[in-house]
């Protein structure tokens, strides 16, 4: 038999192809900029939002299309592993994806995309039914995911009840990340960018060095080297001009291994969510619940990062840190923001989702304003132009395909 014409659909190569894309939803030089975890040393732009327009076609036409031939597939091979398994796989990594992607644009295509051939303009699905889709989706696999705080809390509260109900991680063990090697081929971006490009252009942003040092955070270590004077030193966020890098807080080396791992979904975040959950009500235990779950998440956030728990308690004891039922809510989005450190997109989704931590835009940058979704390819407005005006108009809260129009669940 020809092994490059397969008789059978390879189940577990398709998703292995779909998953090598997963680090570019954590790894970018763009999403990390947007919840201000970095800054540049040069090339400023990025941090300045000089980017407006994004593509999303490599999303569709490279893994979820991958992805969508596992599920359609009725010759998957069993040899490979149950077929329920991996087609229960590929259908938590399309909704992952989609997630990601929706909450990056506001609607896109869904419904009528990944058909090929079979339709090249796709109609944009509303933001709030490709959620309500992804959740039918992952009950299918026995899961389900939350952004639904402000806009719809009864169906948000529903899924995150569900979601409890059926198991969700317990340990750092069960962190979701992705593993770099020691291979040029398959190596962590910040490694290529910083060194072996040599690209020292990403500093720890003067935000989250003066929160971190504020708090003697035991994280920062990891998150950033010295300069050359011994000293953690945040670098003010979207400067106009370039400065020197030693002067500044660069990217840690740790987190700048070739193989140092991506962090996408973690025990710590579902921790932080069910504090929060507890003190919007939703579940019960209300601010001893929240508590409980709100050090934990912290604990548990440290052992991720320095991999050791020795200063969770002095930090815990911090007067910034110490859970505060007044300002519970600020304090899990800020110790979230901070966790998720280098996951740009979702802490970018979150600060919009929150509005903590307050963070002030790029100085003459966007009209003064931190960006809140990104616009869509520009190719769209020629080759899907009737779906494309349709999705524009249909903005929730109105506005233009810019920066500053808002996703459906980010409510004013």
């Amino acid at each position: 038999m020809d092994p490059n014409k397969p008789t059978k659909a390879s189940g577990t190569q398709l998703i292995a192809s779909a998953e090598r894309s997963l680090p570019d939803i954590s790894s970018s030089p763009f999403g990390v900029h947007y919840p201000q975890h970095l800054s540049n040393t040069s090339f400023t732009d990025n941090s300045r939002y000089t980017t407006i327009n994004f593509s999303f076609s490599g999303w569709y036409t490279g893994p979820l299309m991958d992805l969508q031939t596992v599920i359609n597939s009725t010759g998957l091979d069993a040899n490979e592993g149950p077929i329920v398994n991996q087609v229960a796989v590929a259908k938590i990594l399309k909704a992952y994806i989609f997630w990601f992607m929706t909450d990056r644009w506001g609607d896109i295509p869904y419904s009528e995309a990944l058909k090929g051939k079979d339709d090249f303009t796709p109609k944009y699905d509303k933001q709030q039914d490709i959620y309500n889709s992804l959740f039918t989706l992952l009950d299918e696999a026995n899961a389900a995911i939350l952004r639904l705080s402000k806009v719809d809390p009864t169906k948000g509260t529903a899924e995150f009840t569900k979601a409890m109900a059926n198991g969700i991680m317990t340990a750092n063990t069960d962190n979701f990340a992705y593993p770099h090697l020691v291979d040029a081929n398959n190596e962590n971006f910040w490694y290529t960018q910083m060194n072996r490009m040599g690209r020292l252009w990403y500093a720890v942003s003067k935000p989250l060095a003066d929160t971190m040092l504020s708090t003697n955070d035991p994280r920062l270590a990891v998150f950033a080297n010295k300069n050359t004077a011994g000293n953690y030193v945040g670098l003010a966020y979207g400067l106009t001009s370039t400065v020197t890098p030693g002067n500044f807080s660069l990217l840690g080396d740790k987190l700048r291994l070739q193989n140092a791992p991506v962090y996408l979904v973690t025990y710590a975040q579902a921790l932080f969510a069910i504090a929060e959950a507890a003190k919007l009500g939703w579940i019960a235990g209300g601010d001893v619940t929240a508590k409980t779950n709100y050090d934990l998440g912290i604990q548990n956030s440290i052992l991720q990062w320095t991999s050791s728990t020795t200063s969770v308690a002095a930090y815990l004891a911090e007067p910034k840190v110490v859970y505060n039922p007044a300002t519970a809510i600020k304090q899990i989005s800020v110790q979230r923001w901070i966790h998720l450190f280098l996951n740009g997109y979702e802490a970018w989704a979150e600060w919009r989702r929150t509005g903590f931590p307050i963070l002030i835009a790029a100085p003459g940058a966007n009209g003064d304003r931190i960006p809140r979704r990104e616009a869509y390819p520009v190719i769209e407005r020629s080759n899907n132009t009737e779906n494309y005006n349709a999705a524009v108009a249909a903005f929730p809260y109105g506005g233009a395909d810019d920066l500053n129009a808002r996703v459906w669940w980010d409510k004013p």
